[in-house]
């Protein structure tokens, strides 16, 4: 009997000015950050996402959700969720959404003075953390 197929997932950190991309992958429920996309003329780098996606052949995507401090939709939350419609329609996979709260912050902590000589650290490793983030969501519901 062949042994179930782990599932690749790249995972995006959006931004109004770039988008933090890690790979993670569900049987290590590890991620890895890989890079980060500047937005061209106001939209995400659709160029760059298509050759990450031929180069890792992702199973699923996940998208991280800025939730307001109340648990609220703020103007992020909404482009977060057009970013991942815009996903699905483009490349024809599952988008699945995970919370995104504090994983900025997380990745901070995790990266310490790197950060401060490559600010764009911190939007692959916060990918990362959104990645793992789902991975965990996702295990406790099987």
């Amino acid at each position: 009997m062949p042994e179930p197929r782990s599932m690749t997932l790249l995972g995006f950190d959006y931004g109004t000015r770039k988008i933090g991309v890690a790979v993670g992958q569900e049987l290590t429920a590890t991620a890895t950050p890989l890079t980060v996309l500047h937005l061209v003329k106001n939209k995400p780098d659709w160029d760059g996402i298509a050759d990450l996606t031929e180069e890792w052949q992702p199973d699923a995507l996940v998208v991280g959700l800025p939730i307001g401090p109340e648990e609220n939709e703020t103007p992020m939350t909404v482009a977060a969720r057009k970013f991942s419609r815009q996903l699905h329609g483009r490349f024809g996979l599952p988008v699945h959404l995970a919370d995104e709260r504090l994983t900025s912050r997380e990745a901070w902590s995790r990266i310490g003075g790197i950060a401060e000589r490559d600010v764009t650290r911190i939007d692959s490793m916060a990918a990362k953390l959104i990645l793992e983030t789902w991975f965990s969501a996702h295990e406790q519901q099987q």
